[in-house]
């Protein structure tokens, strides 16, 4: 089976942010990417939504992704809350069910402790290598790398802290960076890199990660949209674009520093 990933750096589905203000809805061809990649004309969409600190923001959020994957593109949903991740033969019945697992935004770190915790981790491994479409924005594109970038030491105790490193899932090496339009996000991705080991890969709102074993692709759906790789080399900070191609290429290439 085709083991697949879709991470998305950022994007707006109608949620309403912290300021009040409601985010546009602009993710229409990657999401039309994810439903082309399960190979059905109208799959099962499963929403998990984890990285929400409580079950009413999970509900809201299901609510909107529902009305994009289910009233646009004619997807049936389901939700799988966090408070259902202790009946195993309910979440096994789900994720059978599913052809699309999504994640969406929040806090990572909750989202990594509680799979862990229950051992959700390794039935979305299992579910990844049997050939669903796994995916999501933000913290729901962090989660299937070996480290990220989190906010967590700002929403705890305010803006005036770092942004921070921290370990995911680790289905993908490399270490993911959501939202690199936001301005102080190179800066801080340059200095966590200091002290991993790991190629930094900086995605933008609306721009996604698409992996199908062992090749990938960058796709977009804004013009602004970009993604960057960087790494450290000895002293050297190396910073490189990544191109849009329509193509597939190795992945190696992508997530590793040196490649023979």
């Amino acid at each position: 089976m085709t083991r697949i990933i879709v991470a998305l750096g950022g994007g707006g589905s109608g949620r309403v942010k912290p300021d009040g203000s409601i985010s546009t809805y602009d993710t229409q061809k990657i999401d039309k990417e994810i439903i082309r990649l399960t190979g059905k004309d109208k799959p099962h969409f499963l929403f998990l939504a984890h990285a929400c600190r409580t079950v009413k923001e999970q509900d809201d959020y299901f609510n909107l992704l529902k009305d994009i994957y289910g009233k646009i593109y004619g997807c049936d949903c389901k939700h799988l809350k966090s408070t259902y991740l202790v009946d195993k033969d309910k979440v096994n019945e789900l994720i059978e069910w599913a052809d699309i697992i999504y994640e969406g935004g929040g806090t990572t770190r909750i989202m990594i402790d509680l799979w862990k915790k229950t051992g959700f981790d390794k039935t979305l491994k299992k579910a990844w290598e049997s050939g669903k479409v796994m995916c999501g924005l933000s913290a729901g594109g962090n989660c299937w790398f070996k480290e990220c970038t989190t906010d967590i030491l700002r929403e705890l105790y305010g803006e005036d802290q770092p942004l921070t490193g921290m370990k995911c899932l680790g289905f993908l090496n490399g270490h993911f960076c959501p939202h690199g339009e936001k301005e102080d996000r190179e800066e801080s991705l340059k200095n966590i890199l200091k002290t991993s080991n790991e190629v930094g890969l900086l995605f933008t709102r609306c721009a996604a990660l698409e992996i199908l074993d062992d090749k990938y692709r960058v796709i977009t759906s804004r013009k602004e949209a970009y993604a960057k790789r960087s790494y450290w080399d000895k002293d050297k900070y190396i910073v490189e674009n990544i191109k849009l191609d329509k193509e597939f290429k190795d992945l190696n290439t992508l997530i590793n520093k040196e490649v023979e």
